[in-house]
């Protein structure tokens, strides 16, 4: 319980102190003019208050990734709380608040097209193609989890759900921001934070759990080594790169700079205390039971239902098992939505006729709906690693913005190196990677990051600093 507890006040610490130091670093301005006060075109540029946006924001992050991706990742023990902990502080809400703040400052920009300003054209289009390929696989993922759990209390077939969730995809995806997302969503967002409060507090004051700590024996029941698949499995509970494709939907509505940390630092603060009250409940509801062993090889909906129907009554239940249906289904359409975006900034097709949304989303939406046919759990390590890259890359821009603007640029860089670490070692020895020998792909991850952080500061650090030495 002490263990968890300090995390806990960690992470709500974290955003009214180093929330506000990244404030001061890039220099948040309340009277600068936001996208939307210049371009709002009621489709996707329209203005929603704070609230709204933090909610909606939330929501579109959150998804399956602090319930299902903790679930599985729990298999390594408390160790999954510090992971949880100091990766959203220092690499996620670092993350999240600057993909949000470059958006706000480039007129509401995708990720691909604010790579292309800091870190050049050649990333952007690889960028900009694993952006609109994780809006699938999350599309995929996030309905496949919904409608296995469906499945699970109404004896639908899981087709059948998720072939009513993606006629729901298709037409969120579709409609303008403010009149489904922005109105209904909210409320969503609400629920969510209800459902993590009532599982946790129930779970707290029954006698007949006890939260685990740190050094507490016999709680790691997988043969998989903590580096890098625990990093990988709990991936939206630290740091994804899934969020920088979410932040221009909302810095598209902002009306105020100042709204930056509350909604970007904010919500990813949110989501970790969502991951951290999910990995104590199922630590300590499964106690070292094999069932949470078996849950990483698979979709832990079940792990989900049991825990709920056990520590909750009826009405709980329905609340639980609707906040882990609707989430994700939520997500997923926003996931859907940045690609259809990203594909319309990268080929500067006009959004506002009805047909070309279409022209877009359909494609999008046949190739996700196939990939729900192929195995949950590989398609999440392939997405959760897909995502990282993502990262790495909002990273390294946010570097270089903060090298020309002669700031403390260490606070992004760091981040972005234990993120190509994480990146490397994952693919150097998974199984649907090239299966190396855990020593030799670290000593080979270490070489490979040492190198490209040398070649990304020669590029944009010294030649930088020499250029100004030149000119002044």
């Amino acid at each position: 319980m002490y263990s968890f507890i300090i995390c806990l006040l960690l992470l709500i610490g974290s955003y009214f102190i180093y929330g506000k130091i990244l404030e001061r670093v890039v220099g948040v301005d309340e009277s600068r003019p936001t996208p939307v006060q210049r371009l709002e075109d009621g489709v996707d540029y329209t203005p929603m208050s704070r609230i709204k946006n933090f909610l909606v924001h939330f929501l579109n992050i959150a998804g399956l990734g602090p319930i299902f991706g903790v679930i599985q990742g729990a298999v390594f023990g408390p160790s999954a709380f510090l992971w949880i902990t100091f990766g959203t502080i220092f690499i996620g809400a670092v993350h999240d608040f600057f993909s949000g703040f470059l958006s706000l400052r480039n007129d509401g920009y995708t990720m691909p097209n604010i790579i292309s300003k800091y870190l050049g054209k050649k990333v952007q289009k690889f960028i900009a193609f694993i952006t609109i390929l994780t809006g699938i696989l999350v599309a995929s993922v996030f309905s496949t989890g919904s409608a296995t759990l469906l499945n699970s209390i109404t004896s639908v077939p899981v087709l059948v759900w998720t072939i009513i969730i993606f006629i729901y995809f298709l037409i969120a995806t579709l409609f303008p921001l403010d009149k489904i997302i922005g109105r209904v969503y909210p409320i969503f967002g609400l629920l969510f934070l209800i459902m993590v409060i009532l599982i946790t507090g129930t779970l707290i004051l029954s006698p007949n759990y006890t939260i685990p700590e740190f050094t507490t024996p016999g709680l790691y029941l997988t043969d998989k080594p903590l580096f890098p698949f625990l990093f990988i499995t709990i991936a939206c509970g630290a740091i994804s790169g899934f969020h920088a494709s979410q932040s221009p939907i909302v810095a598209r509505s902002m009306k105020n700079e100042n709204d930056a940390r509350p909604v970007f630092f904010g919500a990813m603060v949110l989501e970790g205390i969502t991951a951290l009250c999910w990995a104590a409940v199922t630590l300590a509801f499964f106690h070292s039971q094999p069932q949470l062993a078996a849950s990483f090889a698979g979709t832990p909906s079940i792990g989900v239902y049991e825990m709920s129907s056990k520590l909750l009554n009826p009405l709980g239940v329905a609340i639980i098992i609707l906040g882990v249906v609707i989430c994700p289904i939520t997500s997923g359409d926003t996931a859907l939505r940045s690609a259809r975006i990203t594909i319309s900034d990268e080929w500067h097709i006009d959004q506002k006729k009805l047909i070309s949304r279409l022209k877009i989303a359909f494609p999008l939406f046949l190739i996700s709906f196939a990939l729900t046919f192929v195995d949950f759990s590989l398609i999440w390590r392939y997405f959760a690693w897909l995502q990282l890259i993502v990262a790495v890359a909002v990273l390294l821009s946010g570097t270089v913005y903060l090298i020309q603007k002669k700031k403390h640029y260490i606070i992004t860089l760091i981040p972005s190196i234990i993120c190509i670490l994480i990146s490397f070692g994952y693919i150097l020895q998974a199984p649907e990677g090239l299966r190396l020998p855990a020593m030799i792909a670290n000593i080979i991850s270490v070489i490979l990051t040492i190198i490209i952080t040398a070649i990304f500061l020669k590029k944009y650090k010294f030649n930088n600093d020499k250029t100004a030495d030149e000119t002044s």
